[in-house]
């Protein structure tokens, strides 16, 4: 598939009003299994995770939540774009709002399920065991109709700090 033009977004985080827009960006990758399906209940309880990719017409075309795992470990979740707007630089936009989001909020360490591995290797993601994930993780997990055995790779990146 062939790239498209690169589209101008703004990247904000989520408010309340939002929730049904990521609701709506994540229902079609949830319908075709690419990722566990959000619930109202679900994304209120994790709205202050989310960024939102907003074109200058303030139209909502992407997603992506950084939620703790695991004392300074993150996990990137939800990276859904609306599908017209793919292969438009939208991705990359929210998962470096991400990667900069998780190392604001004192994360060593980024891990992603994912059935595109390949996206999260060119920002220096690495394939990792699934079973090295703390538990926390397969608590959301269970909820996927695929469970056990969903095929997603788990990639991690350590992040550098302004320390180190």
């Amino acid at each position: 598939m062939a790239r498209a033009a690169k589209i101008e977004v703004k990247i904000r985080r989520a408010r309340l009003p939002d929730v049904g827009a990521i609701i709506d960006l994540t229902r079609d990758f949830g319908r075709a299994g690419l990722m566990i399906p959000l619930s109202v209940g679900d994304t209120l309880e994790r709205i202050r995770n989310f960024l939102l990719a907003e074109t200058p017409d303030g139209g909502l075309i992407g997603c992506v939540a950084v939620d703790p795992a695991w004392e300074l470990l993150a996990e990137i979740r939800s990276l859904a774009v609306a599908l017209k707007f793919q292969l438009r630089g939208v991705g990359r936009e929210l998962l470096l709002a991400a990667l900069d989001d998780a190392r604001a909020f004192g994360a060593r360490e980024v891990f992603s399920l994912t059935y595109v591995p390949d996206f999260f290797r060119r920002f220096g993601f690495e394939r990792m065991d699934r079973n090295s994930l703390p538990h926390k993780v397969w608590l959301v997990c269970v909820k996927c109709p695929k469970f056990p055995d969903c095929g997603e790779v788990a990639v991690k990146m350590r992040l550098a700090s302004g320390a180190e």
